[in-house]
């Protein structure tokens, strides 16, 4: 027996309409309820006193756009759990202070209000709720 190959090209004449219809188009719905999702299951892992960063990306972040953002001279600091001092030794608050200088401690994130809260929150939600953000997304998409 022989085996025989061959090159097939196949048109789908409105992909923009077939991306529409299940809310697939560029920042249509599809990815709006993803970004929604990844905030809104990101709160109980982030670290919370007032809430400010953890509500943050709603108003920081386009939602649909792909792009979740955590604003702020501190954020970054606190996703990667360092301990960041001025040139005095003085822990780093942020603007309008000196370059800062990322130490080699480990932050001591506080748990009372947000058991989860700590380090890489977003991949740390990831982790436990991707499931749940790709099933919100099949619905949103009318995929059951």
């Amino acid at each position: 027996m022989t085996s025989r190959v061959f090159n097939c090209t196949v048109a789908i004449p409105d992909t923009d309409g077939l991306l529409r219809k299940f809310n697939l188009e560029k920042g249509g719905l599809v990815q709006e309820v993803i970004d929604e999702k990844v905030i809104d299951y990101s709160i109980p892992y982030c670290p919370f006193d007032m809430g400010t960063l953890a509500y943050s990306p709603y108003i920081a972040s386009v939602i649909g756009s792909g792009v979740v953002v955590y604003p702020g001279p501190y954020a970054r600091y606190l996703y990667y759990g360092v301990v960041v001092t001025d040139e005095n030794g003085r822990v780093f608050v942020g603007k309008g202070e000196k370059k800062p200088i990322v130490t080699n401690r480990l932050l001591q994130y506080k748990t009372d209000l947000n058991p989860l809260a700590g380090s890489f929150w977003v991949e740390r939600m990831k982790a436990d709720h991707l499931k749940d953000i790709v099933q919100e997304a099949r619905n949103a998409a009318g995929i059951k």
